[in-house]
C-alpha cells in the first residue's frame, strides 16, 4: 500500500496516510482538527538504490560533475573513490 500526503483545507495541516489507491480520494480524517475537508497532494517520491550512497558519488573529481558518478556504475572505466 502506498503512503499518500493529504493536506487539510479548515487548519492547512499536511499529514501522510498509508491507504489503498482506490480509497485515495475518499476523505481522510486530519490528526490536527479533526475535519474531513481534506486533500490529495501531489508528491514526488525518492528511490533509493542498494549500497552506500551519497551526494558525493555523483561527481568527478576531474571533470567537476558532468553526471559521472566516479566511476561506480563502470560505464566511463574511471576507477571508483
Amino acid at each position: 500500500m502506498p503512503i499518500y500526503e493529504y493536506r487539510c483545507e479548515s487548519c492547512a495541516e499536511k499529514f501522510e496516510v498509508l491507504t489503498r489507491f482506490a480509497e485515495r480520494d475518499s476523505a481522510q480524517v486530519c490528526p490536527a482538527c479533526e475535519s474531513t475537508k481534506t486533500r490529495v497532494l501531489v508528491s514526488s517520491f525518492a528511490f533509493a538504490g542498494a549500497g552506500d550512497t551519497s551526494t558525493s558519488d555523483f561527481t568527478s573529481e576531474a571533470g567537476g560533475g558532468g553526471g559521472c558518478c566516479g566511476g561506480a556504475c563502470g560505464s566511463c572505466g574511471s576507477s571508483p573513490n
